[in-house]
């Protein structure tokens, strides 16, 4: 018996030296607040992606360069369309894609996708298993020039590629696509007439992007292209209406929870004043913002002009939390 306990006690003896001593984490550098601007240029061309915890740009395009956003998880099968653009689809159904169509009656069938960025109310639904033919009206330049229309037919989704046909309206010039899955990135894009071109940043390099985008307004009911920042999946987002900024804590999310909607922040921050022709901001709309690395940040815009005027160039302070 004492044999036993002896070789009982050398054991967890042995076991527990192996262990590692369990050390206090250190406290995480939160960084200084930062004042960041950024501009979209004119007629609000360029999309800009933001990291919030660096302040840093990573990324810029001018929004015409895509028109497809194609999901890229292993399972992720949903397409969406370039909203910066004002892009709409139209399901025709399970027509002859080569054949001459027209747009006689798409004015009412037309769809954009949910500016929420809600995976369930996209323009183009759950194609699968459909041999459905979308027209689909590639949206407007920054100068208001239309980028013209095309019909797309999905075919089949893997866990690292899509096909698809397109064609021209009048069914000429069908080509055949394969689109393979980005796994560094949440979405691969597709440019009409080009193929895959690498807009957004690889995951976890961004949270916000200044854009224009697509929302849907029901009085009176028509989708109408805005200005303001959407984030990124995985970004959280919890809104308040506050006058003393400096007073905002983590601890105000217990009354006003995190959404994970794409335009949690939006555009409505700012308000189009007609009778002085400009936009202005509303100082008590702050926002806290959880980055996809888990760091939390308060935010609020101060302006939507540049230093020389130009509008289209939101302001806004950032503040670790």
């Amino acid at each position: 018996m004492r044999i036993d306990l002896l070789l009982g006690a050398l054991v967890l003896l042995g076991f527990s030296s192996c262990l590692k001593e369990e050390l206090p984490v250190p406290a995480r550098e939160r960084g200084a607040a930062m004042t960041l601007q950024t501009c979209m240029g004119p007629g609000y061309q360029d999309q800009l992606w933001l990291d919030v915890r660096t302040g840093e740009v990573v990324s810029t395009n001018v929004k015409t360069a895509w028109d497809l956003a194609f999901e890229s998880t292993v399972d992720g099968w949903r397409i969406y369309l370039n909203g910066s653009k004002m892009m709409t689809a139209w399901n025709i159904g399970p027509v002859d894609i080569t054949a001459q169509h027209d747009t006689l009656g798409m004015a009412a069938g037309r769809r954009i996708d949910a500016p929420s960025g809600h995976r369930d109310s996209t323009a183009f639904g759950d194609w699968r298993g459909q041999d459905d033919v979308y027209i689909v009206d590639l949206g407007f330049d920054a100068i208001g020039l239309p980028q013209g229309l095309r019909k797309f037919r999905f075919h089949t989704v893997s866990a690292t590629e899509f096909t698809f046909e397109v064609a021209r309206l009048n069914g000429t010039q069908l080509t055949s696509v394969t689109v393979p899955k980005d796994p560094s990135r949440s979405f691969t894009c597709y440019r009409s007439d080009v193929g895959v071109v690498p807009i957004e940043p690889e995951r976890n390099d961004w949270d916000l992007v200044v854009t224009q985008y697509t929302h849907q307004f029901y009085e009176p009911f028509q989708p109408y292209i805005v200005a303001g920042l959407l984030s990124a999946p995985g970004v959280r987002v919890a809104e308040m209406n506050v006058t003393d900024f400096d007073a905002v804590t983590l601890g105000d999310t217990l009354a006003h929870p995190f959404n994970d909607a794409r335009d949690a922040i939006g555009y409505d921050w700012k308000t189009y004043i007609f009778e002085s022709a400009s936009y202005e901001i509303d100082l008590t709309r702050v926002y806290i913002v959880k980055d996809a690395e888990g760091y939390f940040f308060k935010l609020r815009f101060i302006d939507f002009y540049s230093e020389q005027g130009q509008v289209g160039c939101p302001r806004f302070e950032v503040v670790p939390l």
